[in-house]
């Protein structure tokens, strides 16, 4: 039987790679999305506004599918905003599929806040000891991740189908426009250095820099979301999901330096964000931009300063461990620096940044 699916975002750095993964085992994919950017190739794209009932409806009005897989947010003010808007996207969604998606599934990604709280609480709390496991469960601050994970477990028991949460770390992939991406923003900002003789200075804390940390590439997480979908071992649980490799980012930041045929400078004295470091990257990016032939000049469409330097600023040390997936059966494993290459020779294939 083919499987026909709806991925919610599908324009995004996860959603992208899973419509990509699922096209390629023959898949039917829907996507639905704001409309901004492009989708895969083979997708049939549905626009609609997730946080409005009447927008969602009219959207998918009469769609037929047997997985839905949630891989979308949107930023508010505040986490009470988040809740209310995050929420009512998963809400709008599944009730409107209502008893279409019986004996199916719908998967939610959501992240590593779910054990560090969120960005108004990040970190305030008493974080679990790493690595983190699932059984740690939720942290006692508002959160929209658990918001999300209610609406679905609550639509799960109404309509009968099942469900499964997936936690990345920072993903690594391909997506132009997205507000959470580490990659494209650190090859921007690798770029920016090398074209302007600004030195490559990790922007982050000494605990990230010094400790252990892992990440998650989207085509990794592409294949567990699949393998949750469609194997029982996936089945009504939540797992974290992360590449299998661990390293330390005054290693990893050395690595970087060297593709880009840049030196790393040395660890500095004190935090240095991009967010306050690069004001003036966008007039630097447009000449860089025009020079070579790129296809974006608004650095703002490519980089995520803030979202970058909340990852790497953190005080604690941040990594997972997969035992319960690797004991429910997925067992795949991706190099996290190769996983940084194979994006950085892809944005120089589509031309986003210098070849």
């Amino acid at each position: 039987m083919q499987h026909r699916a709806l991925i919610v975002g599908i324009s995004g750095v996860i959603g992208s790679a899973l419509a990509e993964r699922l096209l390629e085992d023959g898949w039917q994919v829907y996507g639905i999305s704001r409309g901004r950017t492009p989708v895969a190739e083979g997708s049939i794209s549905l626009i609609a506004d997730l946080a409005s009932e009447p927008s969602v409806r009219s959207a998918l009005q009469g769609l037929q599918v047997d997985r839905v897989f949630f891989a979308a947010w949107a930023r508010q003010a505040n986490e009470q905003e988040n809740i209310r808007v995050n929420g009512a996207m998963v809400r709008n969604v599944l009730h409107t599929l209502g008893g279409t998606l019986a004996h199916g599934h719908a998967a939610l990604v959501t992240g590593l806040k779910h054990y560090l709280g969120p960005f108004d609480a990040y970190g305030t709390g008493a974080v679990p000891p790493t690595p983190f496991r699932e059984e740690q469960g939720r942290q006692p601050v508002d959160n929209f991740y658990y918001a999300q994970e209610d609406e679905l477990f609550a639509a799960a028991k109404q309509f009968d189908f099942s469900w499964s949460v997936h936690r990345p770390h920072t993903i690594i992939g391909y997506a132009i426009g997205n507000a959470m991406n580490m990659g494209v923003t650190l090859a921007v900002y690798a770029t920016l250095c090398k074209h302007t003789g600004r030195p490559f200075v990790f922007p982050g804390s000494a605990m990230q820099w010094h400790g252990l940390t892992d990440m998650t590439d989207a085509r990794l997480l592409a294949r567990h979301l699949e393998w949750a979908a469609t194997r029982p071992g996936g089945q009504n649980e939540d797992f974290n999901v992360v590449n299998g490799d661990v390293f330390r980012w005054q290693w990893m930041w050395s690595q970087l330096a060297d593709y880009f045929g840049i030196e790393a400078a040395p660890f500095p004295d004190s935090p240095q964000p991009l967010e306050h470091h690069m004001q003036d990257a966008a007039t630097q990016w447009k000449a860089i931009a025009a020079r070579h032939s790129l296809r974006e000049a608004d650095v703002d469409k490519l980089a995520s300063w803030w979202h970058t330097d909340a990852d790497l600023g953190r005080p604690m040390e941040v990594m997972t461990n997969m035992s319960k997936s690797r004991k429910a059966g997925f067992l795949d494993y991706q190099d996290t620096r190769d996983a940084f290459i194979d994006l950085f020779e892809l944005l120089k294939a589509q031309r986003i940044i210098p070849a």
